[in-house]
């Protein structure tokens, strides 16, 4: 019926750009990529290996195919304050793309993270502070864009932390409760771009 690929924006080719748009004839194609975040910093900080006007470029080669695009970000990424992480939903906002999700970051057994949080460098958001990010997040993004993700799913067996990452059905409710609470829906901090996207300032 259809394919969702999910990949970083510096591995997609005009080939394969090109193979996609064929088979977007017959069947549904989405790609999605990894952005993480709006700032080539964090990117740097956390390894990611692409900057943001790689994922520019291919968002435009993609676009230019007609292949709707859904963005990954992050939430709570190691040196990112919460004007920085809205930061990334206004870029995201002036951009040509048809859908985002939203992650939490959550630290995983074995990675280094897990070291930074053992050591006391980072901190994991609380339920509260990731619910008030991402609903303001969410009023930045334009009415029409669809969200396919609000949360993350981690394995239990591999979580290290937060322990609320687990419960999904409250973490929903912490969002849903934000935004009651203060009036907000998607798209209501909207601002239509008056030119096109641009990186935050590093």
């Amino acid at each position: 019926v259809g394919l969702c690929i999910g990949t970083r924006p510096d591995c997609v080719g005009d080939d394969i750009l090109d193979f996609l748009a064929k088979q977007a004839k017959d069947f549904l194609i989405w790609l999605e990529y990894g952005l993480q975040s709006a700032h080539d910093r964090t990117l740097r900080r956390i390894r990611r290996g692409h900057t943001v006007a790689e994922l520019l470029a291919t968002l435009e080669r993609t676009r230019q195919r007609h292949l709707p695009v859904c963005v990954h970000v992050i939430l709570g990424v190691p040196g990112e304050d919460r004007a920085d992480m809205l930061a990334t939903a206004r870029f995201l906002a002036a951009l040509d793309i048809q859908a985002v999700k939203i992650h939490l970051l959550y630290v995983v057994r074995g990675t280094p993270l897990e070291e930074l949080y053992r050591a006391g460098t980072y901190r994991c958001l609380e339920r509260d502070e990731y619910a008030a990010i991402a609903a303001e997040f969410l009023a930045l993004l334009p009415p029409h864009l669809v969200i396919q993700r609000l949360t993350g799913d981690p394995h239990r067996e591999a979580l290290v932390a937060p322990a609320w990452a687990l419960d999904t059905t409250r973490n929903l409710q912490a969002i849903h409760d934000y935004m009651i609470r203060h009036a907000l829906k998607q798209g209501s901090a909207f601002v239509p771009p008056l030119r096109e996207a641009a990186a935050p300032q590093a």
